[in-house]
């Protein structure tokens, strides 16, 4: 949502006699604006924040001019806005804290559902404000509380039997302890995902701005077209390997419970958008996608010659440091891993330096492409490598799901390695 335009032609998007909840994010810029503010409070910088929440704050009373119809709504909405941003204005006044900013990042949300709450009702549209904060939570471990989450839910759907229609807001929540916390990344698709999981919904649509899930990166890309159809697997692999449309949290709570997931465009409402669900694919390739930002580790050692436990004692460094591996391949002397961040990575090194020699190459791209390859199929691999003969490949992956074939190449060579995929999987002939 980027604009009033926007906000107002979300409207006929949710209409219908169902039962139903829409899920809301932040206005396009807030979170990010909220962030600066953060960082300014806690840099002491109490001058600069003021100027950007006054900034950030005109923006708002804009929004609310160019939105509503009538003035007694508008001035409501300027009420709205002017208390949300005194809450905010009041941490420049005291010692600023971590979960002080979580509860400067959440006024992107209630500020969002508010002000399309007061629109509805400004249209005469029955609707039922539903606070995410009395029911969404993080159990100790910072994961959802599917139990918590479900029981509270339905406590506050059941205080209003009758309406049709609740507004939410996405990708915040509370802790263990109670304290205002988020989501994280894609936060409010995976708000959507997890309320869907626990009512048990028919289906969840997210909206975003692109004819659903793409089979390549329409950024670099051209001629790039919608899949109609994901598998839960399909979707889990490109939302985990770069596919941008979707974050890769959000296809588990909907595959553990089989809930259909339908991607739909905003401004292409009539387009038919991809569906996610645990349908039989037919062998094929569906999509590519790329994850940036990888880092290659190679472990070369003679003590791994038919040496027991040795793996396992080089996952544990990584388990310790609590990081995820993305790729591995393994040969008699050596193993070579993939991450995709470099915290703490000097400390690794060190301590895989007791196995062996350690080589790290930063500036690295997985790209993947993804679809239903059986086993007992052949020619997948052929395809995809043929079109790969010109481009130096690190590592590959293949044959760890059924779904996926993936390798490493240098960051510089990424746009060149999905066109050329594209040209030879999609444009001339596909398996």
């Amino acid at each position: 949502m980027g604009s009033p335009q926007r906000l107002k032609s979300l409207i006929p998007l949710i209409s219908g006699t169902h039962r139903r909840i829409v899920v809301l994010s932040a206005m396009s810029g807030t979170t990010n604006s909220l962030l600066e503010i953060a960082i300014c409070l806690y840099s002491n910088d109490n001058d600069k924040a003021l100027n950007l929440i006054q900034k950030l704050s005109v923006g708002y009373h804009r929004i609310v001019e160019e939105t509503f119809d009538t003035d007694a709504t508008r001035q409501k909405g300027h009420e709205l806005v002017e208390n949300h941003f005194n809450f905010i204005t009041e941490f420049t006044r005291d010692l600023f804290t971590a979960n002080e900013e979580k509860a400067i990042l959440a006024q992107g949300e209630l500020l969002s559902t508010a002000l399309f709450h007061l629109l509805l009702t400004e249209k005469n549209i029955d609707s039922e404000l539903l606070p995410a904060l009395n029911f969404m939570r993080l159990n100790v471990a910072g994961e959802p509380d599917l139990e918590y989450i479900k029981t509270h839910i339905n406590q506050e759907l059941d205080k209003t039997p009758d309406q049709k229609l609740y507004i939410t807001q996405g990708y915040i929540c509370r802790n263990a302890f109670g304290e205002i916390d988020n989501l994280k990344r894609g936060g409010s698709d995976y708000t959507a995902t997890l309320m869907g999981a626990v009512l048990n919904a028919s289906e969840i649509q997210i909206w975003t701005d692109i004819d659903g899930m793409h089979n390549n990166d329409p950024r670099i890309v051209n001629h790039t077209a919608p899949v109609s159809k994901l598998t839960f697997d399909e979707a889990a692999e490109l939302a985990y390997f770069g596919a941008k449309i979707l974050h890769p949290t959000c296809i588990l709570p909907a595959r553990l419970h089989n809930i259909p997931v339908k991607l739909r465009n905003t401004l292409n409402p009539e387009a038919e958008g991809t569906l996610i669900s645990a349908y039989t694919a037919n062998p094929g390739i569906r999509a590519i996608a790329a994850k940036d930002g990888i880092t290659a580790i190679k472990i070369k050692s003679g003590r791994m010659l038919l040496a027991y436990g040795f793996l396992r004692a080089v996952f544990e460094v990584f388990e310790r440091y609590h990081k995820p591996i993305d790729m591995i391949t393994t040969s008699e002397v050596a193993v070579s891993l993939t991450v995709d961040n470099n915290e703490n990575l000097n400390e690794i090194e060190a301590e895989l330096k007791n196995f062996g020699t350690v080589d790290i190459t930063p500036e690295l791209t997985i790209i993947s492409v993804v679809g239903h390859f059986p086993a007992d199929k052949p020619g997948y691999a052929s395809s995809i490598f043929k079109a790969l003969e010109e481009i130096p490949v690190r590592m590959i992956s293949y044959g760890g799901s059924e779904y996926n074939i993936s390798f490493l190449v240098k960051t510089d060579l990424k746009v060149q390695a999905m066109r050329t995929l594209h040209e030879n999987l999609f444009n001339r002939n596909s398996l």
